[in-house]
């Protein structure tokens, strides 16, 4: 039956099924606009654990790391470990999150600078989660044909993950996705450690894959060609600052019941996760040794290894991997659909086009918007080449809009017009720095056409290195924003203090829903604590629980590299 047992087959009905009736008895939750996109944050400590490991984690991130290992060694890992060194500000920004009161990024732009910028945002963050869509669901359906040996057309796959996700996602909004994701978690680390064992044992652990494998450069966690030092920095440098305008980040960190539900649930989900590649690049290794000198896909080498390997343990487990490799891009997809719905909804639709209407109204809104965006994500995944290649899309647009929101985190000088002008030119400099090809017709190819102009140290492969690609679109959005920010008006003090007051004040135990950066009425805005005397800067002074909870993340990280360093030693 398509390259799978009719055991697997039932064993993935039983799965689907569960995920669609815990997710559409989630409709029972949804009784406002709020509680659909945000879940009326009634979630506790271990639920937004497992809400950020899941949307955090998914099939095309195995897809992509083993990818890369498969072709570069074990320094692939960075392909989903750029995010590590951003790890423990998580904790410092988690609860700010918290403190906007907001149901969206959009929200913050348009308390910060105005409702345009935030309409600009929206559009963006649309995008980035249309591309993250794509990417997962190209990912997925290369590992269900491989592990179906081919057999399970990758069109049918994509198409068949959307309808399941679609339907459970528009009928529990953010709280189904929550809910979904405690079960689905569970099995996205059944997902990563699955075939792992067996792997080790077909080529002889690592001893073996030493053996078998006889490019010493394959086991430099720091590669000495493209993923170098330098290049590790700059994406980590990139992800930090893309973090923020990713908009899900809204809702891993503050649908929770208190900020402290935030920060536990942000640092140990994104852990857990960083665990996990470990596994992702191990099984990408071991494949370079079982499938030395066969002609293959990639993209399709984690799925083969489990083709190869698990059929031969027990009936059934292949079916337990699809659903689990199902689980990974269906707790994320589900929750970056409601998150583009509520970014339409709240920052464009009530904002611009029909304002007053009933709450039910955007609700109703908000479902129909969500299916559309899940279906720009389908046209996006049929036309990607490759999922290395959609996650370097994802990397940069994820970064676009980024400075203006620093710069409005901390610096009261910072401009609407500034964050206007500064994301179109980092837009414009990204652009020009890549190749634009709409519907198979070349626009523009800069590789082609000036990159033999610039200096040897820019390249790689004669093309541009993509941490000088990152470098240019920053400093260019990072220059311009505050040298316009200082020849325009700012925004009035009166705006400023309501907005900055309210990122201070922490979120009382029981507080009641509000208005976007409104403190609830009898609240008293926390006293101004700041780190510089200037009052141009709003950086606070750090309390003992925030410092405590920092070094914190740094231990884990630095745990997590040297257990990683070890094992690939052995």
């Amino acid at each position: 039956m398509l390259g799978v047992s009719w055991i697997d087959w039932l064993v993935l009905v039983f799965y689907l099924t569960l995920i669609a009736v815990i997710g559409v008895s989630a409709s029972k939750r949804v009784h406002s606009a709020a509680s659909f996109f945000i879940g009326d944050r009634k979630f506790g400590k271990v639920m937004m654990m497992f809400f950020t490991f899941g949307t955090g984690t998914h099939s095309d991130q195995a897809v992509s790391v083993a990818a890369k290992t498969y072709e570069s060694g074990v320094s692939g890992i960075w392909y989903q470990w750029l995010w590590l060194f951003a790890t423990p500000f998580y904790w410092l920004l988690a609860p700010m999150f918290r403190r906007m009161r907001a149901v969206t990024i959009g929200d913050y732009f348009s308390a910060r600078y105005d409702r345009g910028v935030a309409g600009l945002y929206a559009l963006v963050g649309m995008l980035q989660l249309m591309v993250n869509i794509g990417v997962m669901l190209k990912g997925s359906s290369a590992m269900i044909t491989a592990v179906s040996g081919g057999q399970i057309n990758p069109s049918i796959a994509i198409c068949g993950m959307t309808v399941v996700f679609v339907i459970y996602g528009i009928a529990g909004g953010l709280s189904a996705a929550i809910l979904t994701d405690f079960v689905q978690g569970m099995l996205t680390i059944v997902l990563s450690f699955l075939i792992l064992p067996f792997a080790m044992s077909a080529v002889g652990g690592m001893a073996g894959l030493r053996e078998s494998i006889q490019k010493p450069n394959m086991f430099e966690v720091v590669a000495p060609s493209e993923i170098t030092a330098f290049y590790i920095a700059v994406i980590a440098f990139n992800a930090l600052l893309g973090w923020v305008t990713q908009p899900h980040s809204m809702g891993i960190a503050a649908a929770g019941k208190t900020e402290m539900e935030g920060r536990v649930g942000v640092m140990c989900g994104i852990l857990f996760k960083r665990v996990c590649t470990i596994a992702w690049v191990l099984t990408g290794l071991c494949a370079v040794g079982l499938y030395a000198g066969r002609d293959v896909d990639i993209d399709y080498v984690y799925g083969l290894m489990a083709h190869s390997l698990l059929p031969k343990i027990a009936p059934g487990l292949i079916g337990l991997f699809i659903a689990s490799m199902l689980a990974a891009v269906m707790s994320s997809c589900d929750a970056f659909m409601v998150a583009s719905s509520a970014l339409f909804t709240e920052n464009i639709y009530r904002s611009f086009l029909v304002k007053h209407r009933t709450d039910r109204h955007y609700t109703i809104v908000g479902r129909l918007v969500a299916g559309i965006v899940v279906v720009a994500g389908v046209f996006f995944a049929f036309s990607l080449e490759s999922v290395v290649q959609g996650l370097e899309v994802f990397w940069k647009v994820s970064a676009m809009m980024a400075i203006p929101f620093w710069l409005g985190l901390f610096w009261r000088r910072a401009t609407s017009v500034a964050a206007w002008i500064s994301t179109l030119l980092s837009f414009a400099v990204l652009l020009f720095t890549s190749r634009i090809d709409v519907f198979g017709t070349v626009l523009w190819d800069f590789n082609a056409t000036l990159a033999d102009r610039l200096p040897a140290f820019m390249l790689f492969e004669d093309r541009l290195n993509l941490p000088w690609q990152m470098i240019l679109y920053i400093a260019a959005g990072f220059v311009t924003a505050v040298i316009v920010s200082l020849i325009t008006k700012p925004a009035e003090k009166k705006k400023l203090d309501r907005f900055y007051q309210c990122l201070r004040t922490p979120i009382a135990p029981g507080e009641p829903e509000t208005a976007p950066f409104t403190l609830p009425d009898g609240v008293e805005p926390a006293p101004r604590r700041p780190w510089f005397g200037h009052p141009d800067f709003e950086i606070s002074k750090p309390k003992l629980i925030d410092i405590v909870g920092f070094v914190a993340g740094w231990v884990a990280v630095a745990m997590l590299i040297g257990s990683f360093l070890w094992i690939v030693k052995q």
